[in-house]
């Protein structure tokens, strides 16, 4: 087993190895980025080229022992590989090259740790957590193994292994629990919304796009905004007001990345299940990156995952200032808005933008009203319905009590 360091951040060596993807450049890039936002201190990359994985150690005899030589060279405390490890092969290497070793899931699993800041939040990415570590423990305090041999030793009992997996089972009950409540709290709100016909947008894209940049630019809100990976962990919405579309709702919400690990996808079921629920997806797109092609499909590709695949998107082709692209609106075949080109650091084309929401936000139906009237008792009692497609209900009746004098032509009326 070996421990953290306490501070100072971890001498780190990152591997990539090439399987023929063709992303190659774009995923060492991307782990670079990762390895710091977790604050690591990269000290060298081992690169290479194989056809399948190791069954034993993923990169190969070979490759191990390069990576041993630089792990020891630069007194590595760490090293990260780009790829998904299985619990045999992550305790191979931890072996072989005398120091930690983590796969990509363990890292974005640890950003997302240092990045929540509610407590739904929190939840989630503990629950994660877990659940990822079901599969990784090991018999580790072997001085409190109770199954031992021995004169006044022997006896039913359970291992430390055993021990470990019962107390993280009670704690991922109770995790799922807690995030149950929380899930239904939201559910409520989700449909008081609907119940006023507001508007729902979500922002959505790859992380380090510029969503919370944009959610700050258009709703003059303060959310933690920067040039890192996963800035932005929990939900924030705020209202807009447009002009000609009145109010609308708009929500920032958590980046995405290749092979995002199932396992916060499945802990985050309630934060994206209300991107599902939205009106309008905004999908933010980072224009100056060379991989922005890559990032949308995969953006796509979560998004159908957690069934927001039919949900209208409107792409937003944002940072225009590192392009010199000036700001523009593009529309499909069918004369709907389809992209808009902005800068969200600097504001370019976000009147464009706003333009363009209030334009789709207006061609949403509104509720339809149905008015209701009867005597009842000297009192006339109106109801008002609205038939939302979510079945938000009726809105209480309003009393209206009356006063009529057959004989006499005036008639009080109050409400």
């Amino acid at each position: 087993m070996f421990e953290r360091p306490e501070a100072g951040g971890e001498r780190t060596v990152i591997v990539q190895l090439d399987f023929g993807s063709g992303d190659f450049a774009d995923r060492l890039e991307e782990i670079r980025l990762l390895a710091e936002s977790a604050g690591a201190r990269l000290c060298a990359k081992v690169q290479g080229k194989r056809h399948s994985p190791d069954a034993a150690t993923f990169a190969g005899k070979g490759k191990v022992q390069e990576i041993a030589a630089e792990v020891a060279a630069h007194q590595a405390d760490l090293v990260i590989f780009n790829h998904d490890l299985s619990p045999a092969q992550e305790r191979n290497l931890e072996r072989l090259l005398q120091c930690r070793v983590i796969d990509r899931t363990s890292l974005i699993l640890d950003i997302f740790a240092l990045r929540a800041q509610s407590s739904e939040g929190k939840l989630q990415v503990e629950l994660a957590q877990l659940d990822h570590l079901a599969t990784r423990l090991v018999r580790g305090w072997t001085h409190l193994e109770r199954q031992k041999g021995g004169i006044g030793l022997r006896g039913p009992g359970e291992t430390q292994l055993e021990t470990d997996r019962r107390l993280l089972g009670k704690r991922v009950r109770l995790l799922r629990e807690r995030l149950g409540r929380l899930e239904r709290q939201r559910g409520v709100q989700r449909r008081a919304r609907m119940r006023g016909d507001v508007f729902n947008i979500s922002l959505v894209g790859y992380t380090n796009a510029g969503k919370s940049t944009l959610f700050n630019a258009l709703t003059h809100a303060s959310s933690y905004a920067a040039d890192q990976l996963f800035a932005t962990l929990d939900t924030t919405s705020r209202k807009l007001w447009l002009p000609e579309a009145g109010n609308i709702v708009l929500s920032d919400t958590v980046g995405f990345i290749s092979d995002l690990p199932h396992a916060l996808v499945a802990a985050f079921h309630a934060t994206l299940e209300a991107t599902a629920q939205a009106d309008l997806l905004l999908h933010v797109v980072d224009s100056a990156s060379p991989a922005r092609d890559r990032q949308i499909a995969e953006v796509d590709k979560v998004l159908d995952e957690i069934g927001a695949g039919q949900v209208r998107r409107l792409v937003i082709l944002n940072k225009l200032d590192l392009t010199g692209l000036p700001p523009s609106v593009e529309r499909d075949e069918y004369d709907r808005i389809d992209r808009v080109r902005v800068s969200a650091k600097c504001g370019a084309g976000l009147d464009l933008l706003r333009c363009a929401l209030a334009e789709i936000a207006l061609e949403k139906p509104r509720t339809p009203m149905r008015i209701g009237a009867q005597a009842e008792g000297g009192s006339l009692r109106v109801c008002i319905r609205g038939d939302h497609k979510n079945d938000c209900g009726a809105i209480p009746a309003v009393h209206a009590p009356m006063t009529t004098d057959i004989n006499d032509t005036n008639t009080d009326a109050s409400a």
